[in-house]
């Protein structure tokens, strides 16, 4: 129901989460990390961390995480990769 009212509402490109898999997947370094894939295109892992100014293996660490929820994707580009949203919106799914 929540699913078809969205895309009724024009939110074609969503994904949704259950609320203790954003708890536990969605920390504020990981927001922030989704945050700014929204706003900025990054070329490299290494861009995106120096951007955030933090470590590149926490910031791939946490892409990894996030692909592995279905939330960032990777872009190859030529040695390197270039994380991007798999989605424009990510929704926690209401508790019943």
């Amino acid at each position: 129901l929540v699913a078809r009212t969205l895309a009724e509402g024009g939110y074609d490109d969503f994904i949704m989460i259950e609320p203790e898999t954003a708890q536990e997947v969605l920390t504020d370094e990981r927001r922030r990390i989704l945050r700014e894939l929204r706003e900025h295109d990054h070329d490299s892992v290494r861009a995106l961390a120096r951007q955030l100014e933090r470590d590149k293996g926490a910031v791939s660490r946490d892409l990894t995480v996030l692909a592995g929820h279905d939330l960032v994707e990777f872009e190859e580009r030529g040695r390197g990769k270039a994380p991007r949203l798999k989605h424009s919106t990510v929704i926690a799914e209401p508790i019943v």
